[in-house]
C-alpha cells in the first residue's frame, strides 16, 4: 500500500517545520514570484488579491483529468479562488479573477483539512490542488492537520507553473504528483496575456524544480492509479501564440523525452479573449495536428493527447476520449 511521503515527514517533525517556514513568508508575502511584500497575516490584500485564510471555490470529485487521476472514483479536486496570473482566456475566470465574490469563501484551516478527508471519504484517489501556487502555506498548514487525523492520499499540484522554486522546494516530500502548466515560450507574449513578467524562465526554473523531486518515472498502483510523478501540460492556443514547438523542444532537451506530457486541445475564447483578434477562435484542426506532429519529432515516449473537436464550446476531457503514447 502506497504510503505518501508527507506522513513520513508528519511523523518525524519536519511537515510541522515546513508549517512554520512557509507560514513566516507570508509577513511580507514572496510565496510567489511576484514577490508583492504584504503582510498577508495582518490581513493586507496581495497582489493575487488573498489574505491570509485560504479561499476554497469548490471541491469536488472530479472526472475530468488524465486517466491515472481520475481513476473509476474522481480526482479529489479543491479550486482555489484567486489566481496569480490573469489570462485574458482564463476557462476559470469567474473564480480566479473575481475577487470580490472569492473574498466571501475564505475558510479556516481546520475546515480546508476537513474537506481533505471529505475528498478521501468519499472514495477519490487523491487530493488535487487546483490553482494552489498563492495558498501553498495555507495548504500546507491544513495537509498538516489533516495527515494527523488520517489523511492518506497522494498530494496533485496542479499548477500554472509561475512558482517560486524555494517554494517548492519546502514542497519537496508533500507533494506527490506534480502537474505544471507549460503555457509559452515568449516572454512578451506571456506579459500580453497573462499579465506576468519573465513567464518562460520563471515556469522552466519551476519545473525543474519538481523534476528533480519526482524525476521521470510515474509510479502507479496495481490499479493503474498514479502515486507519483510529474505530467506537463501544454495547451495549444490559437495563431501558436504558446510556441509550442519552442516549449516542447525545451522539455524534451532538458528532462527527456521520457517525461510525460499532456497535450490539450480544449481552448475557446473564453474571459477577454473574445475581444482579442489573435485569441477570437478556437484552435483550428491544422493547428493542432501540427503540435502533434512536434510530440512525434522530438521523440516523446509518454503522455496523452486530447482529441480535436471543432463544435463550438466543446471541452475535451481525459475521461474517455484519450490517446496514450506509449502504454
Amino acid at each position: 500500500m502506497y504510503v505518501p511521503s508527507y506522513v513520513y515527514l508528519y511523523e518525524t517533525g519536519e511537515l510541522e517545520k515546513r508549517v512554520e517556514l512557509l507560514d513566516s513568508m507570508l509577513k511580507s508575502c514572496s510565496i510567489c514570484p511576484l514577490v508583492c511584500g504584504v503582510n498577508r497575516k495582518a490581513g493586507e490584500i496581495a497582489r493575487c488579491y488573498s489574505r491570509y485564510l485560504p479561499i476554497v471555490s469548490s471541491y469536488t470529485p472530479h472526472f475530468g483529468e488524465e486517466p491515472p487521476l481520475t481513476g473509476t472514483k474522481g480526482a479529489g479536486n479543491i479550486f482555489f479562488g484567486n489566481c496569480n496570473l490573469r489570462c485574458v482566456y482564463c476557462q476559470n475566470y469567474q473564480i480566479s479573477q473575481n475577487y470580490k465574490e472569492e473574498i466571501k469563501n475564505e475558510v479556516t484551516f481546520d475546515r480546508l483539512a476537513d474537506i481533505m478527508l471529505e475528498l478521501q471519504e468519499q472514495g477519490c484517489h487523491n487530493i488535487g490542488l487546483v490553482s494552489p501556487t498563492h495558498f501553498v502555506p495555507q495548504i500546507v498548514k491544513a495537509i498538516y492537520i489533516a495527515t494527523g487525523r488520517g489523511l492518506r492520499l497522494p498530494i496533485v499540484y496542479n499548477t500554472n507553473a509561475y512558482d517560486s522554486v524555494d517554494v517548492l522546494r519546502l514542497l519537496d516530500g508533500i507533494i506527490d504528483i506534480y502537474l505544471p502548466d507549460l503555457k509559452y515560450s515568449d516572454e512578451a507574449i506571456g506579459y500580453q496575456y497573462s499579465k506576468v513578467r519573465s513567464y518562460p524562465q520563471i515556469a522552466k526554473a519551476a519545473i525543474k524544480e519538481m523534476h528533480r523531486q519526482v524525476g521521470n518515472k510515474l509510479v502507479f498502483d496495481d490499479d493503474g492509479l498514479l502515486k507519483r510523478g510529474l505530467i506537463i501540460r501544454h495547451l495549444v492556443l490559437p495563431n501558436d501564440i504558446a510556441g509550442s514547438e519552442e516549449t516542447l523542444k525545451w522539455i524534451a532537451d532538458e528532462l527527456g523525452n521520457d517525461i510525460t506530457v499532456s497535450i490539450m486541445s480544449q481552448y475557446y475564447p473564453t474571459n477577454k479573449a473574445g475581444s482579442i483578434a489573435l485569441l477570437s477562435r478556437q484552435i483550428r484542426e491544422s493547428e493542432y495536428e501540427k503540435v502533434l506532429e512536434l510530440v512525434d519529432k522530438f521523440g516523446f515516449e509518454n503522455g496523452w493527447i486530447q482529441e480535436y473537436e471543432s463544435q463550438e464550446h466543446y471541452r475535451p476531457d481525459f475521461s474517455d476520449r484519450v490517446a496514450p503514447f506509449k502504454n
